[in-house]
């Protein structure tokens, strides 16, 4: 697909007035001729859908569905993460081709990998489905979950699964200066996602959602009377460049601050998975998530300590891992995001007023790995050792096992960057950052 000249202007506009491509959506509405197009046509030519001139996609998109129209802007050919891009294009299943976006949430391009060493029962060779969630945008090649028809937990129907399901397009939720949230009320002036941004002014001003999220009462378009949310967006802040090669385990593009209510606005979709505090012994337990999920003084004491497999020597000050994130507890008041701005920037040491998320374990676009989960979940070593006995990759767990050059250059994309090394040799499973069985 090519994109077109206003598309692209748009795109130009971005780099142009923010540096750090914030500008086009800026917390809230965008400009409306970069997502939709009344006639179809720009200087009487067809536009980006490939349709017919003066054919449009729905609700006049320019695209055949919701999330082609954002795939427009936030689809690259990069060969090397950049921007705002959450989708590497030209991948494709069983050969060299790799995602190569680094953003917090993952590159959807994960969905197009066709794996082995696959933990699902269904299959030991798969297309991706268990990557992450499975937007349907068809000029992109991206289509619905071919197991799940719905929403893990919940009813959300997997067939209508778009970037808008989650992300309300207009932006209309917005945050006050104490720390509340509705759908209109006063003027954004800047998102409300990144750390380099100016507090809202009380009675004067506020900002964007996280990311654009949808609040209580959303419900995309294409959906309209039914699955409104229930939960308001949670409270968050990620560095104002989010997209880049990670040569740490605390990050510096990936490393986000979590405040509180994460879990609970997943839960918008996924009720079942929800489960906010531990209670021990019980069958079919769900993992606890959640604001009331809080780090017990064990695993605070073992997120700590933890470097990796058998080595407990780590400083609880510089413990903190972005493949391993938690919540803070701070809410989205003027005090609260300050606070979370700083951690963001000097991570601090766990306690037990944090709390477990569901990005403690999972990435929200898609990942490298089964059940879009932040790391490989499906044998008992993330890193072997190579001849000189230093950390490399387990091949074993990527796809093209021909040619082992592939295979590293795979798993290093799929932990955002990170070098084996990292991790040591024979490093187990990462659930043991919090659980320390290894």
């Amino acid at each position: 697909m090519k994109l077109t000249k206003v598309v692209t202007a748009a795109a130009l506009f971005t780099f142009a007035t923010a540096g750090s491509a914030l500008a086009f959506h800026s917390g809230g509405v965008a400009e409306c001729e970069g997502c939709h197009s009344m006639h179809n046509s720009f200087e009487g030519s067809a536009n980006v859908t490939g349709m017919a001139q003066y054919q449009s996609g729905p609700f006049l998109l320019k695209a055949q569905d919701q999330s082609g129209a954002c795939l427009n802007c936030h689809q690259s050919a990069d060969t090397a993460p950049t921007g705002y891009h959450i989708s590497t294009a030209g991948v494709t299943p069983l050969d060299s081709t790799t995602p190569v976006e680094m953003t917090p949430g993952g590159d959807f391009a994960w969905l197009k990998k066709t794996m082995t060493g696959s933990i699902r029962k269904e299959a030991t060779t798969w297309d991706g489905d268990r990557h992450g969630h499975n937007i349907v945008a068809v000029d992109f090649g991206y289509t619905a979950d071919k197991v799940l028809t719905a929403a893990p937990g919940g009813t959300y129907p997997a067939a209508n699964l778009a970037c808008s399901s989650c992300h309300d397009p207009h932006g209309r939720y917005r945050r006050f200066a104490d720390g509340t949230y509705a759908s209109t009320g006063l003027p954004i002036f800047a998102s409300g996602s990144y750390n380099n941004t100016a507090a809202p002014i009380a009675n004067v001003s506020a900002l964007g959602a996280y990311r654009i999220l949808g609040g209580v009462g959303y419900q995309p378009k294409s959906l309209a009377g039914s699955f409104a949310f229930t939960s308001q967006p949670p409270t968050a802040v990620a560095p104002s460049g989010y997209n880049g090669v990670n040569t740490t385990i605390a990050g510096t593009f990936d490393r986000v601050a979590y405040g509180n209510g994460m879990s609970e606005w997943c839960a918008n979709c996924h009720t079942a998975m929800h489960k906010d505090a531990y209670t021990s012994g019980t069958k079919g337990l769900v993992h606890p998530a959640g604001d009331g999920a809080k780090l017990t003084a064990a695993i605070v004491t073992n997120y700590g300590a933890y470097v990796s497999s058998g080595i407990m020597t780590g400083t609880a000050a510089g413990s903190y891992s972005a493949l391993a994130p938690f919540e803070t507890g701070n809410a989205a008041d003027l005090a609260g995001v300050a606070a979370l701005k700083a951690f963001q920037t000097t991570p601090a040491a766990p306690s037990t007023s944090n709390n477990v998320l569901c990005l403690s374990c999972h990435r929200a676009h898609a990942s490298g790995f089964e059940s879009m989960a932040r790391y490989y979940l499906g044998n008992e070593f993330m890193t072997v050792a190579d001849s000189a006995n230093a950390g490399m990759y387990d091949t074993s767990t990527t796809e093209n096992k021909i040619n082992t050059a592939y295979n590293t250059t795979q798993q290093t994309n799929a932990y955002n960057g990170r070098p084996a090394t990292l991790f040591g040799p024979w490093a187990r499973n990462y659930c043991n950052k919090c659980h320390a069985k290894d």
